[in-house]
């Protein structure tokens, strides 16, 4: 039997560290291991040098330096490694700036571990992996619009749903992997897009926009 791909997780969500060490390695057939695991993304490139992984998974979202400095870091450090960006939402922006620091693709901290083993096995190969709606964001496709009037990617139409339906700040960072703080800057963000100043008028235009009845 071939020897497995091992990765390295850069991450402060240890919920969700906790899983795919568990879970990936029984997910792929023990084609995938966890081989190091660090929650600074300061010493994500040290990691990365000590363990010679040949998948590195990056969370976009963590304290100072960051996910995108540290992705660069590893890319500086291991030219050959391949590193995929990781985020519990897909901002584009965000996205786009990782793809240029180095990452080899992005997948969403929403996926299942077993949804995850097929795109980074085919990133041994030399494969880039990018959620088909994302990629169409980045290459500046327009999305349709919500009931003709804003213009939403998925998850901020999740997001809005579970504004809308009143999870809490807490609730929603679970659902979606993140801090509250990641909560509260994309809920901001929401807000304004939306053109409201509060929840509760985002959720009064959820009613009227039919974002509840989405699935």
């Amino acid at each position: 039997m071939a020897s497995p791909v091992e990765l390295v997780i850069v991450d402060d969500h240890p919920l969700f560290v906790h899983g795919l060490e568990l879970l990936l390695g029984p997910a792929s057939d023990g084609r995938l291991s966890v081989t190091g695991v660090t929650a600074d993304p300061a010493s994500a490139a040290a990691l990365v040098r000590r363990c010679r992984p040949q998948i590195v998974l990056v969370d976009l979202v963590m304290p100072q330096p960051g996910g995108i400095r540290a992705i660069a870091a590893i890319r500086r450090a291991e030219p050959g490694v391949r590193v995929v960006a990781l985020s519990g939402t897909a901002d584009v922006e965000l996205i786009a700036q990782a793809l240029r620091a180095g990452a080899s693709g992005f997948l969403p901290k929403t996926a299942r571990p077993d949804e995850l083993v097929a795109p980074l096995l085919a990133m041994t190969e030399g494969w880039s992996v990018l959620p088909t709606s994302v990629l169409a964001d980045l290459a500046g496709e327009p999305r349709p619009p919500v009931r003709g009037t804003f213009r939403l990617t998925g998850e901020q139409r999740l997001l809005w749903r579970l504004v809308a339906s009143g999870a809490t700040t807490a609730e929603i960072a679970l659902q979606l992997h993140v801090s509250e703080r990641t909560v509260k800057r994309l809920v901001s963000r929401l807000l304004r897009l939306l053109g409201v100043t509060t929840r509760a008028e985002a959720a009064a235009m959820a009613g009227r926009a039919g974002i509840l009845d989405e699935r």
